[in-house]
């Protein structure tokens, strides 16, 4: 019986590592002040976008996707997904953000999928834009 209990802590525990998200930091062409990177997400992964900027600046954000469950949310410098409030949040805000940055740093744009296609496994395309104006 103890055995059991060890396999399915196990289980568990290698579940949580499959589920981390990953991160990527978004990088603008010379020149320019947005970007586009395009994706699949699976699961409960997710992806976290870090995209650097400063106080006072815009930073707009667009998902377009092939599912309605695939949204994005927003967490401004030393704050933590899983942990604090989002800055902006897709569930009520919708798939576009324009956000007066109130601090400077590296923002995350965690792009995830909602329980309910999550849990099927479901493949979801995705393409976010990220911009960053004065």
């Amino acid at each position: 019986m103890r055995m059991r209990w060890v396999c399915v802590l196990m289980l568990v525990m290698v579940g949580l590592v499959a589920a981390a998200d990953r991160t990527e930091r978004v990088q603008f062409a010379k020149g320019t002040t947005s970007s586009v990177v395009k994706g699949t997400i699976q699961g409960y992964d997710g992806v976290q976008y870090v995209v650097g900027a400063n106080a006072g600046q815009t930073l707009t954000v667009r998902l377009k996707t092939s599912n309605g469950a695939n949204l994005f949310n927003v967490w401004e410098p030393g704050k933590t997904p899983g942990k604090d409030e989002a800055l902006f949040a897709g569930a009520t805000g919708g798939n576009e953000a324009k956000i007066q940055l109130p601090t400077g740093g590296d923002y995350v744009v965690q792009v995830y999928l909602m329980r309910s296609v999550a849990r099927r496994g479901t493949p979801v395309n995705y393409s976010l834009t990220i911009a960053v104006l004065p």
